[in-house]
């Protein structure tokens, strides 16, 4: 079991990139870092959670798959394959909870 040691909020042009289908991929804005700890304290990763409350290894039961996260600068826009709409449900991946 893993616990959560530290939570930042995610700047701007951070990204997190799922796969659908083999040819079809979206990306959600990151909307926090969070830094996990194994809970013998060995163990350190940081995951992030994006708007659309998804992280990798979480049990969501989606069919959508992390790829990576990737950073886009703000004034360069958003990646080709980004939510338009993010927070609304679309291909699989939950929306937050109203």
């Amino acid at each position: 079991m893993k616990r959560i040691v530290e939570i930042v909020p995610a700047r701007p042009g951070w990204y997190a990139r799922w796969r659908l289908a083999a040819e079809n991929t979206r990306c959600y804005p990151v909307s926090l870092w969070a830094l996990l700890e194994e809970a013998d304290g060995t163990g350190r990763e940081v995951i992030g959670v994006d708007c659309a409350g998804q992280w990798p290894g979480a049990d969501d039961g989606t069919d959508a798959e992390f790829v990576r996260y990737l950073f886009k600068t703000p004034d360069s826009g958003p990646p080709d394959d980004a939510e338009p709409m993010p927070g609304h449900r679309r291909a699989g991946l939950a929306a937050p909870a109203p």
